[in-house]
């Protein structure tokens, strides 16, 4: 099974070539043998969002994720932290969705875009 360290990306196509589960497993992993606290009610769902970001970084789809990986490093989040808040926004996106407040007819134009707003000043 690949091991996963959040302060390093994995490799998009041994990353990709997982499923889905898998992806959640190793995050968990990772967090657990690290002893990185995440409330145990959060755990599934922690690891869950970790995963999807690490695949949009991966596929670079959307492309802001990966841009705004790279922008927040470069002001100086660890990366670790720049998955975090990437996941961030995404779980305020989803909440959204499950608000009846729907992706509309530009896909999901409102995640791109607060992704691409997302910036970091030390």
């Amino acid at each position: 099974m690949m091991t996963y360290d959040a302060s390093v990306a994995p490799d998009a196509a041994a990353w990709l070539a997982l499923d889905e589960q898998t992806r959640s497993d190793v995050v968990a992993e990772y967090h657990r043998v690290n002893r990185i606290p995440v409330a145990r009610r959060d755990r599934m769902m922690h690891s869950a969002i970790h995963a999807i970001v690490e695949t949009q970084i991966a596929s670079n789809d959307p492309p802001e994720v990966t841009e705004a990986m790279a922008r927040l490093m470069a002001a100086g989040l660890e990366r670790h932290e720049a998955v975090h808040a990437i996941g961030t926004t995404l779980a305020r996106y989803m909440f959204s969705l499950s608000r009846d407040e729907g992706a509309g007819q530009d896909g999901h134009a409102r995640y791109r875009e607060a992704v691409a707003q997302l910036a970091y000043t030390p």
